[in-house]
């Protein structure tokens, strides 16, 4: 087989991975329901269950920085061989779990495995392509997180309801063996750093503040959204924001330390974190507010709202792949830049939509916003790269993906707090209308059409003002965007594309 043909073979198979931890990211949110029953668990206590989507989100992005590090120390293969067969172990476990709380703990240790997929994966990439075609490379690793999301509910709903929700853990493992029988047939073996000087050393107390710290975030943004609360908990926040100024005063200390804080003097690696805590902060107001506008405004399904929103999202994917593309022949900055540019406009159209926009309009200005986002992926993810370094490109990776974990989890505890009190300040004055004796159906009606009128009035403006802040958040990052690497690696040929 030729170098080429190995080299394809390997993206795919560590693409394969990154699309299947990312699959189990989002599919459980159509078989909840399903576990719920299955578990004895009522729906007075949905928040409890929550946690089975919470917990994933909780292992994937605090398993992360450790395992990049691991990858920088130990090499590629051997860690993401490790990382699968942790997220196999942990899908064996949510098969067998009987009751919530092993099945979240399960879904904890599956998504640490998921998690370290994705630096490792985009450590093997950069390893394997040369500079000249390594943002197209990302974009593919980028494309796959991305479809693996968006196709997530309906897997798992397919799965679960030919077999049972058990099935969408239980094929995890003998797709797990695939994926570690690929890596060792295709990806080279990478040798670990030479011993010496601390320089195969793991900073485990460095890891354990950090852990701390963003289980703690993770807590503390996902408290209760229910009337009259934020959607926070002080006490959470406060313990992560002290857990990481230990992390840090404990960080500079180390001659080794699990994060070169120093990688952040350079304005590009600054700036590639900064860009993609703006992508997760914009894209949890489409992921969340998309559904709910049409489910509430429309008149829609569930489902309808679902695929509504899927015009937005299976544009991410595409866009990723052409933003690598484009990002190997004109540079990282400008591609980023348009992309944050063109979620922005796409914002903007979406938060002008009528009161009955049309389907046509709401396709195209999804697929613009949809588009702008994907295109983002690939300079953000090629400028942490050759900025971190070949010993800490995985570690940069992993980091970086955090931060647009975090970016989401402050976007989604934002908007809870924010829409209900903007909600109730547009309702002030405003009660649902009591039928009085004597009061006529006419008379009723019209009371109850006149509230109805304000409410959705109300409605469509929070809405709105959810896409404007998405839009602002997304202009605003062009200026960032600005301090990505500009020049191109000058690639021409590529040879996944025909020229």
């Amino acid at each position: 087989m030729s170098g080429r043909g190995r080299t394809a073979l390997a993206l795919a198979a560590v693409a394969a991975g990154v699309f299947i931890s990312a699959l189990d990211q989002t599919m459980v949110v159509t078989v909840l329901p399903s576990i719920m029953k299955t578990l004895h668990i009522s729906a007075l206590n949905l928040d409890q269950a929550a946690w089975v989507i919470t917990g994933y989100l909780l292992g994937y992005t605090v398993a992360m920085p450790l395992f990049g590090r691991f990858a920088d120390v130990w090499g590629r293969r051997a860690v993401w061989t490790a990382a699968v067969a942790l997220f196999m172990v942990g899908s064996l476990g949510c098969v067998l779990a009987g009751s919530l709380t092993t099945l979240v703990a399960a879904r904890v240790f599956q998504a640490a495995g998921g998690g370290a997929m994705v630096p490792v994966a985009m450590a093997v990439s950069a390893d394997l392509v040369p500079l000249e075609r390594r943002a197209f490379a990302l974009g593919i690793i980028g494309a796959a997180a991305e479809a693996g999301g968006v196709l997530g509910p309906l897997y798992g709903a397919t799965l679960a309801q030919q077999w049972g929700w058990h099935t969408i853990f239980l094929i995890n493992i003998p797709l797990g063996a695939l994926l570690i029988l690929a890596c060792l047939v295709f990806v080279p073996r990478s040798a670990p750093r030479p011993a010496g000087a601390g320089a195969r050393t793991i900073d485990y107390v460095g890891a354990a503040f950090m852990a701390a710290a963003l289980a703690c975030l993770t807590i503390g943004l996902s408290g209760s959204t229910q009337a009259g609360s934020s959607g926070l908990r002080p006490p959470w926040l406060v313990a992560s924001a002290a857990s990481f100024g230990v992390f840090f005063f404990w960080e500079l200390r180390q001659a080794d330390p699990l994060i070169r804080l120093s990688l952040f003097r350079n304005r590009s690696f600054a700036a590639a974190n900064a860009t993609n805590f703006a992508v997760g902060v914009a894209l949890i107001v489409g992921m969340v507010e998309i559904p709910l506008y049409a489910y509430s405004l429309l008149g829609k399904s569930e489902v309808s709202g679902g695929l509504l929103l899927m015009r937005l999202t299976v544009m991410i994917p595409v866009g990723a792949v052409i933003g690598g593309w484009i990002a190997d022949r004109i540079g990282s900055r400008i591609t980023a830049m348009a992309g944050f540019l063109l979620t922005g406009v796409g914002y903007l159209l979406i938060a002008n939509w009528p009161s009955i926009p049309s389907a046509a309009q709401m396709t195209l200005d999804l697929a613009v916003t949809g588009i702008g986002f994907g295109l983002v992926i690939a300079p953000i993810s090629a400028t942490v790269i050759e900025t971190a370094g070949k010993k800490w490109m995985a570690t940069g990776s992993a980091l970086v993906t955090v931060m647009r974990m975090v970016g989401m989890m402050v976007g989604l505890s934002a908007l809870s707090s924010y829409g209900l009190r903007t909600y109730k300040s547009l309702l002030a004055g405003h009660t649902l209308p009591l039928r009085t004796a004597g009061m006529s159906d006419a008379e009723y009606d019209g009371l109850r059409k006149a509230y109805n009128a304000v409410s959705t009035a109300a409605l469509h403006t929070v809405y709105n003002r959810f896409f404007l802040v998405a839009a602002g958040v997304s202009l605003l990052a062009v200026i960032p965007a600005v301090l990505l690497l500009k020049r191109r690696a000058g690639g021409r040929r590529l040879p996944f594309l025909p020229q």
